[in-house]
């Protein structure tokens, strides 16, 4: 019961991530396939929530995109999404110790970073307060952010 429980609520969590506009956009231009993400997900989503740690049988059981995958394959698309992911961690701290973002060319893409985050604490703040003009606030800062990164996408 309680492993259908967990099923549930990862799977609830990964479609309302992959329907939001804002990861679609990020995605499209990320080094992740959508299939990595799915599968990166899982793995974080089963840490965070299940009681035990799962198998990797069971991880994979979890997928919309294929939910049949072998624990293999699984492991084979985890792997190559934290793979990316590290390499892309690696290419912001280079072009960081370059001084290559202080450069205007990356002053738009810092810009949208920045309103992510605003994005991320006004929605926390108003999943714990339920305010009314935080739920509008989350709405127009959405709107910008899919503005800035449709504008800004190469």
């Amino acid at each position: 019961m309680r492993k259908l429980i967990l099923k549930e609520s990862v799977q609830k969590i990964i479609k309302s991530s992959m329907n939001d506009p804002i990861v679609n956009i990020l995605l499209k231009n990320s080094h992740l396939t959508k299939t990595q993400l799915e599968t990166l997900l899982i793995d974080v989503l089963a840490e965070n929530f299940a009681e035990n740690q799962l198998s990797f049988e069971e991880k994979a059981k979890l997928r919309l995109i294929k939910p049949s995958v072998t624990r293999g394959a699984f492991n084979r698309t985890l792997k190559q999404a934290k793979d990316n992911v590290v390499k892309s961690i690696y290419t912001i701290m280079l072009l960081g110790y370059l001084g290559i973002f202080e450069t205007s060319s990356l002053t738009p893409y810092i810009e949208i970073s920045n309103k992510l985050k605003t994005y991320i604490e006004t929605y926390k703040k108003f999943l714990k307060d339920r305010k009314k003009e935080e739920k509008e606030l989350i709405v127009i800062l959405r709107e910008e952010i899919e503005k800035m990164l449709t504008e800004s996408t190469p």
